[in-house]
């Protein structure tokens, strides 16, 4: 079948993924022919398609295909959605099926290969970061109940390392790899970073909190730059 040329380089190009998508072998005749330009044009098509990271196997005088199923344009994530991402790898990676953890692992390297790191986490594999008593998944099961406690302003009673500790949660944040739930302890009277991977029992306390000086998120923020 003949398509009519596309009306820019641009255009090609993306034409030219989607012809690729077949998993075929395509020598630079056959898209030269049908895209209505040079062999040599194609070459160069190639050339730049394989250096902005599409995922394209070959070259001249042996033809080109594509050495995945699915391309994705570059994306620009949220913290949000990279947390989403990050707990649906998790839970996926501790499933039955074989397939679909391979899948997951496979994916989380890839992802650990291109996201920052940090001095906390580096070398840890994103997504399946090996914890003390299991993996983040099991422990990801808190985010929700921590969430609402944070948002409802309510007392939790938190177990780590086999110690009750009564809590006021403050901030929930996500450093790299690993979830942090910030708190006022009342059991301690201090502020703490829990580790989500760290926490083996959450129970909701029927007790609300209000803010006090010293006590509050303003403090919590102050005490870890201080």
């Amino acid at each position: 079948m003949s398509l009519s040329p596309p009306s820019s380089r641009a255009l090609r190009l993306q034409a030219l993924i989607v012809a690729l998508q077949d998993g075929a072998t395509h020598v630079a005749s056959e898209l030269a022919s049908r895209f209505g330009v040079t062999e040599r044009t194609i070459y160069r098509d190639m050339e730049r398609l394989q250096a902005e990271g599409v995922p394209i196997a070959g070259r001249p005088g042996q033809g080109f295909r594509m050495t995945a199923e699915i391309t994705l344009p570059p994306l620009a994530l949220s913290r949000s959605e990279l947390e989403a991402l990050h707990l649906g790898l998790s839970i996926i990676g501790e499933a039955g099926d074989a397939d679909l953890r391979a899948a997951a692992e496979s994916l989380s390297q890839r992802l650990d290969a291109v996201l920052p790191e940090d001095g906390q986490t580096a070398g840890a594999v994103w997504g399946f970061t090996p914890t003390p008593t299991g993996t983040q998944a099991r422990h990801l099961g808190f985010l929700p109940t921590l969430r609402a406690a944070l948002r409802g302003r309510q007392k939790l009673s938190v177990m780590r390392a086999g110690m009750p500790h009564r809590i006021r949660p403050l901030a929930l944040d996500y450093w790299g790899r690993i979830w942090v739930c910030g708190a006022w302890c009342e059991t301690c009277n201090q502020f703490h970073e829990l580790r989500l991977d760290e926490i083996t029992d959450v129970e909701v306390l029927r007790a609300l909190f209000v803010d006090e000086p010293g006590k509050d998120v303003a403090a919590l923020r102050a005490a870890r730059t201080g």
